[in-house]
């Protein structure tokens, strides 16, 4: 599912116009998206808990010629799904 079909289905769920469920859907995704770069977490009771983490600096391989070069220590995001949105995916 894309954007535009997450949409579409929201909009059809709500009876809303997919213009105004679109502004919903790109505001919702700004203002995760604003928190995680804060470094704040987002937790969505039943769906999951989005938070930020840091990888360190490490030695990898050039896939190319295999000479070992540093990779730069970066920050990621995680995602650990609630029990119920894990328990409805393991149900299917």
């Amino acid at each position: 599912m894309n954007k535009q079909e997450l949409i579409g289905v929201v909009a059809t769920m709500t009876g809303n116009n997919a213009t105004a469920t679109g502004e919903v859907v790109d505001a919702i995704l700004q203002i995760v998206m604003a928190a995680m770069v804060r470094g704040d977490t987002v937790q969505l009771t039943g769906f999951g808990l989005f938070s930020t983490g840091t990888r360190s600096e490490r030695v990898g391989r050039n896939p190319s010629t295999g000479e070992a070069m540093t990779i730069a220590a970066s920050k990621t995001v995680r995602f650990k799904p609630a029990k119920r949105f894990k328990d409805a995916v393991n149900a299917r």
